[in-house]
């Protein structure tokens, strides 16, 4: 009887990794101590906003892109706390604006990463489900996903005067198209690194990566985002924030 051939070796899995630029001070939540190391619920934001990203499965590694001055204070600070063991991190430092510090982010990446999430700090309460359901777009095709929700209030195109003047109207744009688009948002890892290197953006650089691969010409998907997947910016945020943390620990017992 022939001998069997041996089974070939199964590709090994491609990896999904988060990307989180925590390297900005946060002005408009004023003065003092960067916007993500903010305590929320007496836990830094930035914490939040890693576990977040760890607390899908399908995530195994977060690079946390620090204050370029800060990175062994940052890694210091999420030493002190509680990951899944199946998460590894990283801290890198970060550059000049968010564009860079991304940027840094992606050089940080083993080559096995195949799926990238890039998620704000100041989002620290995004749902797992937002998550996967980002990553599961990406792995089922899309070079860049977003996550949104319709919006509320009706939203008016105006020429910007400035300084509390009134401001002329220029249009009134169809709410029934219009997202207010969220984060993770999520990237096939080439296309990310090609946006990076093939975008140029003036001033502070990009502020939203799905908006840079739209300038090199390639299709962005909406999936649907989640109310409390917001962005803590202003004091009201925090206090938003502490309501909804609270909240889940009533419902949640931890």
């Amino acid at each position: 009887m022939s001998s069997m051939s041996p089974t070939p070796a199964e590709p090994s899995p491609s990896r999904t990794a988060a990307v989180i630029p925590a390297a900005g001070r946060g002005v408009r939540l004023g003065p003092g101590t960067p916007k993500a190391l903010r305590a929320l619920g007496g836990t830094p934001m930035l914490i939040h906003a890693v576990r977040a990203m760890a607390a899908s499965r399908a995530v195994t590694l977060v690079v946390v892109v620090a204050p370029p001055d800060g990175a062994p204070e940052v890694k210091n600070l999420i030493d002190g706390h509680a990951l899944p063991e199946r998460t590894d991190y990283v801290v890198v430092p970060g550059g000049a604006t968010r564009q860079e510090s991304v940027g840094l982010g992606l050089d940080a990446l083993p080559d096995d990463v195949s799926v990238v999430l890039v998620h704000d700090a100041a989002r620290p309460l995004v749902p797992v489900d937002t998550v996967d359901a980002v990553i599961e777009a990406v792995r089922d095709g899309a070079p860049a996903v977003v996550p949104g929700l319709p919006l509320a209030d009706t939203v008016k195109e105006v020429e910007p005067a400035g300084a509390g003047a009134p401001e002329p109207v220029l249009s009134t744009p169809v709410r029934a198209r219009l997202r207010a688009v969220q984060t993770p948002q999520g990237f096939d890892r080439d296309t990310l690194v090609r946006a990076h290197a093939g975008v140029d953006v003036d001033g502070e650089g990009a502020t939203d990566d799905a908006g840079m691969v739209e300038r090199l010409g390639l299709p962005v998907v909406v999936v649907p985002g989640h109310e409390e997947a917001f962005k803590v910016t202003r004091p009201l945020d925090l206090v938003l924030a502490e309501a909804v943390l609270a909240r889940r620990r009533a419902n949640d017992g931890f």
